[in-house]
């Protein structure tokens, strides 16, 4: 059955993402990512001109449904430690251990390198995860759980090292296993200034 017009953009995004991040942008067709998105090539055409836009609405699609997953992570939550924690795990299980995000992210860093507007798009959407840690952060601290002098650089280490971690898994898979989420993440809450001794008192919920 057919999309409605409605829906084909979103849909037409959310089917290039999929076959994106499992083969690279390079080996997916146009006409693969209308029959994955339940419509005709010419529909395709009629919302996006070409396969670099489709790329472009692709990495949108990524950028927007992290952004949906924090929100939805964090709504019930208040205690601010607990709330960055939450966006923590979801960051390292999303962006380290999830290896279709990884490969889909690789893809964007190599296209960037020679498109500014995906180079762009990239920038934006880590300016605004940058800034969502940093106010995390910044409530965790002035609630008295984490000792940091520094947030914004801290936050920009701690990024780094999600992306070191994510680099090094493309060669050493193993870093990328299920079983190394928690120490990533109580690695990731160390550089923010968490104390490791804290960690079971405070956040007592978030063992398995």
């Amino acid at each position: 059955m057919r999309k409605t017009a409605s829906v084909m953009p979103s849909e037409l995004a959310r089917a290039a993402f999929e076959l994106f991040a499992q083969r690279g942008f390079a080996s997916v067709t146009i006409d693969e990512i209308a029959a994955a998105a339940g419509v005709t090539k010419g529909s395709f055409y009629s919302h996006y001109a070409s396969k670099h836009e489709i790329i472009l609405a692709a990495c949108q699609h990524y950028y927007r449904t992290y952004h949906e997953q924090v929100q939805a992570e964090i709504a019930p939550l208040r205690d601010p430690l607990e709330r960055l924690h939450r966006v923590l795990e979801l960051s390292v299980r999303r962006c380290v251990l999830d290896k279709r995000n990884r490969v889909f992210t690789t893809e964007i860093f190599a296209l960037g390198l020679q498109r500014d507007d995906v180079q762009r798009g990239w920038a934006q959407f880590y300016d605004a995860v940058r800034e969502m840690y940093v106010g995390l952060t910044l409530a965790a601290s002035e609630a008295g759980q984490l000792q940091i002098s520094d947030v914004r650089r801290a936050v920009d280490l701690m990024l780094a090292a999600i992306e070191g971690v994510k680099m090094r898994a493309a060669f050493e898979p193993h870093m990328a296993a299920a079983d190394e989420q928690r120490p990533i993440v109580a690695d990731l809450l160390r550089i923010l200034g968490h104390e490791p001794l804290l960690l079971h008192t405070c956040l007592p919920s978030f063992d398995p």
